[in-house]
């Protein structure tokens, strides 16, 4: 009997399923070639203008989702709305790790 394709994407995606939960078992929760971010800049009205990654390294909004969009970002999204792409938290239910909630560098 062979494996159809639809069951080795199946296979496929059930592996990396395993990978990300060794991951978080081991601390790391997101994929190893993503940062997170740990910090945030806000402008005087509050909204959110930069970001610091856990390496230290600082973004501007535009590289921010730049990178975001290349999936360079752990636990952020991209979404279109009022004309513009925006950068948010995964929605996840934890307000703490919301990008807003974020200390400030």
């Amino acid at each position: 009997m062979t494996v159809d394709r639809f069951q080795q994407v199946y296979d496929q995606y059930r592996k990396q399923t395993n990978e990300i939960e060794v991951n978080e078992a081991s601390g790391i929760n997101h994929h190893p070639d993503q940062e997170k971010i740990v910090a945030v800049r806000k402008n005087n009205d509050g909204d959110l203008i930069a970001f610091q990654t856990e390496s230290g390294r600082e973004l501007d909004y535009l590289e921010a989702l730049t990178e975001a969009k290349a999936g360079k970002l752990a636990h952020v999204d991209v979404f279109h709305k009022y004309g513009r792409d925006i950068l948010r938290s995964e929605p996840d239910g934890i307000r703490e790790n919301n990008l807003d909630a974020l200390p400030e560098f």
